[in-house]
């Protein structure tokens, strides 16, 4: 979060100039091809679970197992469709556009969650540069700055919501006498590829929540 904030606002906003980019609707984001999932703050889980439709999943690349072989993740993503395009894809275009997730507002402009050799937290591009949308276009300062405070605010709540789970994770497993096992992990993931249910529990405002998932149904 530190290395978050100390960011410099000025050299991200001459990256913004630089790239230029700007959304054509093409919606190639949208697709497999560039995005394997689409991964949702709290707030945005929130609000997609307030459709009451079956859009959620947990969000791919488990981070801990269990000894009994129960999964947990920081939270939930959306679901794709069997192509692996986002579920909201239909017909070119976003079937919930005004309340998409965060982190399609800000796309493709986002910062490395991970510091660099020297502690500094790098900007990146998620993916497709050049490869759709339209680059190198005038950006004036005030949308600049605009797009700045977006990112920002979205990271700061990714690595809160990050923080938060790995709290969790830990009350959880020393209340329970639990631990992480990659043996069992990744022998349960075998499992899965095959076909089996797994266990998982889902980081959501505070509390895991359980859900029941196999190859036949992560998708619709």
């Amino acid at each position: 979060m530190k290395c978050l904030a100390a960011f410099q606002d000025e050299q991200f906003i001459e990256i913004i100039r630089e790239v230029g980019f700007e959304c054509d609707c093409c919606g190639k984001c949208c697709t497999s091809k560039f995005n394997d999932h689409v991964f949702l703050l709290d707030d945005d889980a929130a609000r997609i679970k307030a459709l009451g439709g079956d859009f959620l999943r947990p969000a791919p690349y488990f981070d801990f197992c269990d000894n009994f072989g129960r999964f947990y993740v920081m939270g939930y993503a959306l679901k794709n469709k069997p192509c692996g395009d986002c579920i909201f894809y239909t017909d070119g275009r976003c079937e919930h556009y005004d309340i998409r997730p965060d982190i399609c507002k800000i796309y493709p402009y986002m910062l490395h969650r991970e510091p660099d050799e020297e502690g500094n937290v790098e900007w990146r591009q998620v993916g497709g540069l050049n490869q759709h949308g339209l680059y190198h276009n005038d950006i004036n300062d005030e949308t600049c700055r605009e797009i700045l405070r977006h990112v920002k605010k979205y990271e700061s709540e990714f690595l809160g919501q990050k923080q938060k789970f790995l709290n969790a994770i830990k009350e959880h497993f020393k209340k329970y006498a639990l631990r992480h096992s990659q043996q069992v992990y990744d022998r349960r993931m075998r499992e899965y590829e095959k076909g089996n249910e797994i266990e998982i529990y889902v980081y959501f405002r505070g509390k895991f929540e359980k859900e029941i998932l196999s190859k036949q149904i992560i998708n619709l």
